[in-house]
């Protein structure tokens, strides 16, 4: 047998190679285009390589995880990378094209939608490579770990260039540090022989990392009010932030896991029931202010947006709708403050829905199901 995995182990190397080399030729592609659209040679060589060192960054968590290409501890090594492992690895390409702008906002001007192209295909990406793993028979450890690596990178990568465009605020950072911060914590506590919990199962999580993924993606395109975009993304980071400092507590051992499933059905029961209340109220007081004789705000939207939400009908639905309609008008004249607690509330609930009480959670199961399983 062993003959047999090292055979399978130089077929993946020679696979990672020979897509290493296709790299390299798009990233030379890449740098003749971006001199045909007149970047002097600075910059196109500063795109090439800061893309670059990202690319050699992406083959090398690919190559020292090879041994995991098996669908567990205990299975021999699949022959080949398959369809999965390819899609998670052109992700992390196409997130390494994106970062080739990083630092050069002025040079842009014309071509700001490319970078914001390349990052929404790599996030569109997210689910279709673990579609093709379980269509294809060939789940591996090696995906999950490189679907967990990529997404952390693409978190870093494009909401720099978000912040470099006025589309984010410089805090979301915290967010992009997070996952590098959590995985020092865990090798920390490993090394000093500390206990580890394992953290209990959450579906939550994969859902608020796929749509910080999609919101960082549209803060890329000049499609919302950069103003609520910068509030917006506060807004969507900090559950995120809460849930890496539950799961480190439970790891610590200063969280039970029992405590930590209350505070989930506690969220579910009270938390977004109560914050459709408060965004109801929020609109009841914005309202003559929004509605002015310009007719800024669309009443059709905002009333779609408002009836989903309060009848947890589609709430997600209702709360991207709200988003995009106040968008228009954002910050309303009647106060800063209760915009933004507005828009903290419709982004809260797009994230986590609209809890007990709901007519129909359309989309609950779709967000958290596993494609192709």
């Amino acid at each position: 047998m062993r003959p047999l995995q090292d055979v399978a182990f130089n077929t993946t190397k020679h696979e990672l190679q020979a897509i290493g080399m296709i790299g390299v030729g798009i990233l030379l592609t890449g740098f003749s285009a971006l001199l045909l659209f007149k970047f002097d040679w600075s910059a196109a060589g500063q795109w090439l390589l800061q893309a670059g060192l990202i690319w050699v960054y992406v083959l090398v968590c690919a190559w020292r995880r090879l041994a995991l290409n098996r669908a567990d501890a205990e299975s021999p090594l699949y022959r080949s990378l398959g369809w999965g492992n390819r899609l998670t690895i052109l992700r992390g390409g196409l997130i390494a094209l994106t970062g080739g702008f990083l630092f050069m906002p002025q040079k842009l001007a014309d071509l700001a939608w490319l970078p914001a192209l390349l990052y929404t295909l790599a996030a569109s990406l997210d689910r279709l490579d673990g579609f093709a793993a379980r269509r294809s028979g060939q789940v591996s450890l090696l995906g999950n770990e490189l679907d967990i690596t990529f997404d952390a990178l693409g978190l870093m990568v494009a909401p720099l260039l978000a912040i470099e465009f006025g589309t984010l605020h410089g805090s979301y950072l915290l967010l992009s540090a997070a996952y590098y911060v959590y995985r020092w914590g865990l090798q920390r506590r490993h090394r000093l022989n500390l206990p580890v919990q394992a953290p209990p199962e959450n579906p939550l999580r994969r859902t608020l990392a796929g749509f910080q993924m999609a919101f960082v993606a549209l803060a890329l395109w000049p499609l919302l009010n950069p103003a609520l975009t910068v509030v917006a993304g506060i807004a969507v980071m900090l559950p995120v932030l809460f849930g890496f400092a539950a799961d480190w507590w439970v790891v610590c051992g200063r969280l039970r896991p029992q405590t930590y499933s209350r505070m989930a059905q506690w969220n579910a029961q009270f938390l977004l029931p109560g914050l459709r209340l408060l965004l109801l109220w929020l609109l009841f007081l914005q309202m003559p202010a929004a509605i002015d004789s310009a007719g800024n705000l669309p009443l059709s939207g905002l009333a779609l947006g408002v009836g989903l939400i309060a009848l947890g009908c589609a709430g997600r639905v209702g709360a991207l709708i709200l988003i995009a309609v106040l968008s228009e008008n954002f910050p309303s004249g009647y106060g800063v403050v209760i915009s933004y607690l507005l828009i903290f509330s419709a982004s809260w609930i797009l994230l986590l829905g609209t809890g007990r009480c709901s007519l129909w959670s359309w989309g609950d199961e779709w967000i958290q199901r596993y494609d192709g399983a």
